[in-house]
């Protein structure tokens, strides 16, 4: 599934085998939330040598639904994209609209943003789900621990996240499709010592990749990256590991000299609808006055 080519340092440069095909890593991935990267057609995102795309559990479930989607053929025939799909897990939404959900062991229950009706998304469910959209690479179900959090609520968390991982892992493995991965996700905050935890269970349990999750959640940039470092020293070394949610061209460099592979965030393509541009020289507005005349 994924083979390290070269190092340089702490830095890796390899490539990770799909059933839709190869992606070289590192590897940033355009979000496409609700099978569409807003702002532009499929093939304005293979014109950006896009080799992958991320798609969420929680909205597809909600519109059109995951039946729907299985019904039409899986996710790629639905959206027109014959590369590879990474489906996170939904966790994410239980910190986004931590004001909508409900966390229990069992799982999450959603208040549906869009009609206010009652959704539950549990470890079972959310594997079941991402099996009927049919993605490349599933995200086991985790609780996105929020910034700032005090230590024991942060370590109940974290180890519920474990528990819930084996629990995904269980029923991804009764699935009939076996030529689909599953990662795990690391949490645990601002605490080195709850990251090296949480890495070292799940590396036990041998995931086939691993995801760094609940950084770039207000926290410092500097905080961001002694959590990632605590994370991704204790995972396997040649296993892929995923930084969730991140980030600016130079924050993915220094993520990627701490052993990073992959990448996602809803960033560029945010502040592009604004007329914003990254550049050699920085963040550029493009309605400044001195750009009338480009």
């Amino acid at each position: 599934m994924f083979k390290i080519i070269t190092t340089d340092g702490g830095a890796r440069r390899g490539v990770l085998t799909t059933p839709h095909g190869q992606v070289q890593t590192p590897i940033f991935m355009p979000v496409g939330t609700q099978a569409a990267v807003k702002g532009l057609t499929v093939a304005q995102v293979e014109d950006t040598q896009a080799q992958i795309i991320l798609a969420n559990t929680y909205h597809l479930n909600i519109r059109p639904t995951s039946a729907l989607i299985d019904k039409m053929g899986g996710l790629h025939r639905f959206m027109g994209w014959n590369k590879p799909i990474l489906t996170d897990s939904g966790g994410f939404q239980a910190f986004s609209l931590s004001k909508l959900r409900k966390i229990s062991e069992e799982g999450i229950t959603f208040k549906s943003h869009l009609d206010g009706s009652k959704i539950f998304l549990s470890p079972e469910s959310c594997m079941k789900i991402q099996d009927e959209i049919g993605s490349d690479i599933r995200m086991a179900l985790d609780e996105c621990i929020p910034y700032p959090c005090d230590k024991k609520p942060c370590e109940e968390s974290v180890k519920r996240t474990i528990r819930w991982a084996g629990r995904c892992l269980d029923a991804h493995l009764k699935l009939p499709d076996k030529g689909r991965f599953l990662f795990a996700i690391v949490q645990g905050g601002i605490y080195e010592d709850l990251r090296n935890f949480c890495a070292s269970e799940l590396s036990l349990l041998d995931f086939p990749g691993y995801a760094i999750g609940g950084v770039s959640v207000g926290e410092p940039e500097e905080e961001m990256l002694k959590q990632v470092d605590a994370s991704a020293k204790f995972l396997h070394f040649e296993k892929p590991r995923y930084v969730m949610g991140v980030g600016t061209p130079v924050q993915l460099l220094k993520m990627i000299a701490l052993g990073a592979d992959m990448f996602d965030c809803v960033m560029p393509t945010r502040l592009a609808r604004h007329a914003n541009a990254f550049t050699r020289d920085g963040l550029i507005n493009l309605k400044n006055a001195r750009f009338k005349d480009d």
